[in-house]
């Protein structure tokens, strides 16, 4: 089969590599019909080289036909439409019944002190292969899948694999008060539908992002949309100069500012993964601007909702401040089945009240996948979500 593979920074490609198989009598099989990149996959693109292989097969966020099922497959059949969530969870631990499957017990990558292993994300999730691909294995695939209707095109059904859960825990997480005002930091995928969904839910919704088409997406559905510098005061002024009741960064390690950690960022990919391993690990520092920005936006009392991927545990964060205002700190990899039944009603909607239809803007052959990456990154062309369709 073809398959998006990590080659190195700044470096990916489409290869020929061996069809997935049934391992386990759990597995399916899926061909893959549609798979997006995520913003979150940049940070392999750029940083996490010292936890990928070459050859790796990135990609979180798939849906298809199921191919094929092993024998203890009891809920699935060859020709069924499925989704397929990132995390891999098994439904049925401590943490998965209490709606925790990010941390699933049964899929924990304890080598690593990390949660619950994730589709084409690095060694520190598992090193699964991902859905960038023409097929995808998938494991405890009874609990793994989301099977889905006919009637609707791919792009409606897709983004429940990621971005559609991260976004409404993250708006769950936020505790925004009846009546209240939202900041959303970031409008990248994750952050168009945090705002979407807060607006959907009756909140008065501001949100911020340096780039023009993103602004532009978030005001067609009714987001108030503001550059970097306007931010701060545009925020006071809908609030009474108290400042938003919560605010989601939706924007994580990709922040712009902070110069220095990013020049950090680009000597450790230099460096051979013996080396850069422990100094991630132990060392690692983000681009916090955004997070920084969300406390400083935030009002006294309120709420920061955090999803945006963060990875160093060495960041310096101010916490007389946050201590001072009683702030509310939320975050953490989502939760995607926790998330999914109140989405798919959503979705499947004549109304379409999230503007599913309305988030991709560009959908490319799989074998375009290494030119959309840069643009992607580079924030080009009006790029705000690339799907791939690997049949074409």
């Amino acid at each position: 089969m073809r398959a998006l593979t990590w080659q190195g920074r700044r470096k990916v490609s489409v290869e020929q590599v061996p069809d997935p198989r049934i391992e386990e009598p759990t597995d399916a099989i899926v061909r893959v019909t549609s798979t997006a990149i995520c913003g979150s996959d940049l940070h392999l693109y750029e940083l996490f080289g010292p936890y990928l292989d070459a050859g790796d097969i990135l990609g979180h966020e798939a849906m298809g036909i199921v191919e094929e099922v092993g024998s203890e497959v009891t809920s699935l059949r060859p020709g069924q439409r499925v989704v397929v969530p990132f995390n891999i969870a098994c439904g049925h631990c401590w943490m998965c019944r209490h709606g925790l499957q990010s941390q699933c017990e049964t899929t924990q990558v304890t080598e690593q002190g990390t949660g619950a292993a994730l589709f084409g994300y690095t060694k520190l999730y598992g090193q699964v292969p991902g859905g960038q691909a023409e097929l995808l294995r998938v494991p405890l695939a009874d609990y793994n899948t989301i099977p889905v209707g006919e009637q609707l095109p791919d792009e409606r059904y897709l983004f429940l694999s990621d971005v559609l859960p991260t976004a409404l825990q993250g708006v769950q997480y936020a505790h925004v008060p009846e009546g209240g005002t939202v900041t959303v930091l970031g409008l990248g995928a994750v952050g168009q539908f945090a705002a979407r969904i807060a607006r959907h839910l009756g909140h008065r919704v501001l949100a911020v992002d340096p780039v023009a088409e993103r602004r532009a997406m978030a005001q067609r559905h009714g987001v108030e949309a503001y550059d970097i510098d306007e931010a701060p005061e545009r925020v006071r002024d809908a609030t009474d100069g108290r400042g938003a009741d919560a605010v989601i960064d939706a924007v994580g390690l990709e922040a712009h500012g902070t110069p220095a950690v990013h020049a950090a960022h680009l000597a450790l990919g230099s460096l051979p993964d013996a080396i850069a391993r422990p100094v991630m690990d132990r060392l690692g520092m983000d681009r916090t601007a955004a997070l920084l920005s969300a406390i400083d936006l935030v009002r006294r009392g309120g709420t920061v909702s955090i999803s945006g991927v963060y990875a160093g545990d060495a960041d310096i964060l101010p916490m007389k401040t946050m201590f001072d205002k009683q702030l509310t700190v939320r975050m953490g990899q989502c939760n995607v089945k926790r998330w999914v039944p109140q989405l798919v009603e959503l979705v499947e909607r004549d109304d379409d009240p999230l503007g599913t239809s309305d988030l991709t803007t560009h959908r490319v052959p799989l074998a375009d996948a290494p030119d959309m990456y840069r643009t992607f990154q580079r924030k080009e062309d009006g790029c705000i979500k690339v799907v791939l369709d690997p049949a074409a």
